[in-house]
C-alpha cells in the first residue's frame, strides 16, 4: 500500500555545474596573452564541466595548429562565481 504522505528525496541528483569558458585568438606575442584585436575573439562556447571544455579546446587548438600566433584557452568560470 503506498503512503501519499510520502516526500522522500529522489536519490538521484544532476552533477553539479561546473562552468568552463573556452575562447581564442591571435596573440601579439608568444610571451604574453595580450591578443592583437579583441573584436576577433573566438568565443567557442561555454561548457558544463572540464571534460567537454577540454575536448572543445582540443579541437579547436588543432584546427588553428598552421598559426603560432593562435591560442585558445579554458577559464574555470565556476571559480569566478564562487562568492
Amino acid at each position: 500500500m503506498s503512503n501519499p504522505g510520502n516526500t522522500t528525496p529522489s536519490t538521484s541528483q544532476e552533477p553539479k555545474q561546473l562552468l568552463h569558458l573556452v575562447f581564442g585568438g591571435e596573440l601579439t606575442d608568444l610571451d604574453s596573452v595580450t591578443f592583437r584585436d579583441l573584436s576577433k575573439l573566438d568565443v567557442v562556447g561555454i561548457f558544463p564541466d572540464y571534460a567537454s571544455a577540454a575536448m572543445a579546446w582540443k579541437a579547436k587548438a588543432q584546427q588553428t595548429v598552421d598559426s603560432a600566433q593562435t591560442r585558445y584557452f579554458i577559464v574555470h568560470l565556476h571559480r569566478l562565481l564562487q562568492p
